[in-house]
């Protein structure tokens, strides 16, 4: 899993690992055909931002991350026609990872920890 401080940057570097992944499978020098497009929005304990992408050649492909769009829309964001304030709109609070432990993650803090709570105090005092 890789992430990113900026969601520009998560698409550029999810970008790039496409095209290599594409690359290594196909002996093609035709640029890949993408169907899907992944996103993660995650809120580190120390209250940062951070964003994971993920460029895939089919749509049952499994992800690290929510399938966000397919079809000629994720072919659109791959070839760099998007608004990254409107996936930033588009984004829905409720699919945010929070990180409650180091490397752990849930949509809510468990509040029943201490970490949990620590988290939870952190994110509220955002």
């Amino acid at each position: 899993m890789s992430m990113y401080a900026t969601l520009e940057e998560a698409i550029d570097m999810a970008r790039e690992e496409f095209i290599e992944s594409s690359r290594e499978n196909s002996h093609d020098d035709e640029d890949p055909a993408v169907h899907q497009f992944s996103l993660q929005k995650y809120i580190m304990q120390d209250g940062e931002i951070m964003w994971e992408a993920e460029f895939m050649a089919d749509e049952n492909e499994a992800a690290d991350a929510l399938p966000f769009r397919t079809g000629e829309a994720a072919q659109a964001i791959f070839d760099g026609d998007f608004d990254e304030t409107e996936l930033r709109a588009e984004w829905l609070e409720e699919n945010t990872l929070h990180e409650w432990d180091e490397g752990e993650y849930q949509y809510e803090p468990s509040l029943d920890t201490e970490e949990g709570q620590a988290a939870a105090d952190e994110w509220e005092e955002r």
